[in-house]
């Protein structure tokens, strides 16, 4: 149903206006960051943490995020060693290998490629597993990846599931990852899964709450890589 205060259509789409006053990409960034640096109450963030943390504000165009975002004390200098020497990176999902920039990982190792980003959760072999078992298929995609977890780099942004079983892991198998990025979002073992991590003694970056999603897992990671590429102090 139409109502009568519906707005009259523009006679000149808004998009002349870019063309008249043209602005690049990268300058709409650089004014994106420049309003969250206004906007934003950073109190509280180091110098490195707040990096991160208006990056994951950029993401979503959400202040309050920062008020649930939690660093362990080692996180940044964990993972900058780590990616340093070119440590292996496992996703939860497709979105974030895909998502993962190549280009940027490689300013702080050449080595780094594609298939440096493990994922299996597509796999055929888990699939059936799964089927068989009546449990989700995260679980069994970081059973399959477990031999190459230890001083890895571990970005959880969709499966809460896949976060429980990485903290099996540690806490039963002695595990030991350079950095654990949890930011599993939904409404079914998503807070549990946070905070048990966070008492498992490894690096960890975190959103607490049901909020997170891979979009933010992504933008945590490329955070840290201009960190590490700046040779920025990453101690909290």
């Amino acid at each position: 149903m139409t109502s009568s205060q519906d707005p009259t259509p523009p006679t000149r789409p808004l998009i002349y206006d870019l063309y008249d006053q043209p602005v690049s990409g990268a300058e709409i960034e650089r004014r994106s960051f420049a309003a969250i640096d206004a906007e934003a109450n950073r109190s509280g963030f180091s110098d490195a943490q707040w990096q991160v943390v208006r990056r994951l504000i950029h993401t979503t165009a959400d202040f309050s995020l920062a008020e649930h975002i939690r660093f362990s004390d080692d996180a940044f200098s964990s993972c900058a060693a780590a990616l340093l020497r070119g440590a292996t990176i496992y996703a939860d999902s497709n979105m974030i290998r895909s998502g993962l920039s190549v280009a940027r990982l490689q300013q702080i190792h050449p080595g780094y490629q594609r298939d440096s980003i493990l994922c299996h959760v597509a796999d055929t072999d888990v699939a059936e597993q799964a089927k068989d078992s009546g449990l989700p298929r995260s679980l069994f995609a970081v059973r399959k990846a477990a031999d190459q977890l230890d001083r890895s780099i571990i970005l959880i942004g969709n499966a809460p599931v896949a976060l429980l079983e990485i903290n099996r892991l540690i806490l039963e198998q002695g595990l030991r990852p350079a950095l654990v990025i949890g930011m599993p979002v939904g409404f079914v073992h998503v807070l549990e899964s946070k905070e048990e991590l966070q008492t498992t003694g490894v690096p960890y970056i975190v959103i607490e709450g049901r909020r997170g999603g891979s979009p933010l897992a992504v933008a945590c990671l490329h955070a840290l890589c201009l960190l590490t590429a700046a040779d920025a102090t990453l101690t909290p």
